[in-house]
């Protein structure tokens, strides 16, 4: 599957690369969403991982563009720290989110969350 993950930190595009590369994942990351929407503009995408948090251009107005350009996506997962409450689950939600992961996460919990994204 192919796999697209903005964020903005190394640590964790480091870990997630390592971790999908060797489940034969096609996986490709990038700390610029602005970046990221032409990358998905050009190229068709299974997965899409994306961080909220990230300056400049947050996760929600990344979110807030691809709605807007790209109503074809597959799947997004947020991978977030911040507590969400049921109003702001509800809010991704209908910005197309299918999934939100928080951190820290586990392999175990990354592969479980993603692998049914995967194989729907």
């Amino acid at each position: 599957m192919k796999i697209l993950h903005i964020g903005n930190y190394s640590e964790t595009i480091k870990k997630f690369s390592n971790i999908l590369k060797t489940k034969n994942h096609d996986f490709e990351s990038v700390m610029d969403g602005k970046k990221a929407l032409v990358m998905i503009q050009n190229n068709y995408y299974d997965l899409i991982l994306i961080d909220l948090v990230m300056p400049n251009y947050s996760g929600i107005d990344f979110l807030l563009d691809l709605k807007k350009r790209h109503t074809n996506i597959q799947k997004i997962t947020v991978v977030d720290s911040p507590e969400l409450d049921e109003y702001q689950i509800k809010f991704l939600r209908d910005l197309g989110v299918d999934s939100i992961l928080q951190k820290p996460i586990s392999i175990q919990n990354l592969l479980s969350q993603l692998e049914p994204n995967l194989t729907s």
